[in-house]
């Protein structure tokens, strides 16, 4: 083989190999951008819906079966939103009556509490009158015990300083 045909046989696999590693990029690209679009669609899927639809009405709006179904559609939009809003009002309602009976439990649980602090306090201020009540007596008794004491022994001590 001559050098042109040697040049011209390595060029060709040279070609080759770039084919071959434009089509494997391609693949993997395609195969990255399916594995994103799945990422996307489990993290977004209302949005994933509503993109869907979208294309779906242009789609629609190109072809004439599709125009002639949009006429029809056209003519019930405004009942369609007449019930779309009425679902959007009963939600909305049904969210309030969840928070109005949040905000309930919420008064009855601190009314609960409030009477057992009560509860609580009054029975501690019952023990605390019992417990001075009891202190002012033994106080009471102490002093005339120490009274009598004090009293006899200056009568004693009186007596032997007369004897």
């Amino acid at each position: 083989m001559s050098t042109t045909d040697n040049r011209s046989a390595l060029k060709d696999k040279i070609d080759a190999a770039e084919a071959r590693n434009a089509l494997r990029s391609a693949g993997s690209s395609a195969g990255d951008a399916a594995a994103a679009a799945g990422d996307f669609i489990k993290r977004h899927p209302l949005a994933t819906m509503a993109g869907v639809a979208v294309i779906g009405l242009a789609i629609g709006a190109m072809t004439k079966p599709g125009r002639e179904v949009g006429r029809k559609v056209s003519s019930n939009a405004g009942e369609l939103s007449r019930y779309a809003s009425e679902i959007g009002l009963a939600y909305i309602s049904g969210l309030m009556d969840s928070v109005g009976d949040a905000v309930d439990t919420g008064k009855d649980a601190l009314t609960d509490l409030g009477d057992t602090v009560s509860d609580n306090a009054g029975a501690a201020r019952r023990r605390a009158a019992f417990v001075g009540a009891n202190a002012t007596a033994a106080a009471k008794s102490f002093s005339r015990d120490a009274g009598k004491k004090a009293g006899r022994a200056l009568r004693i001590a009186g007596k032997a300083a007369k004897h």
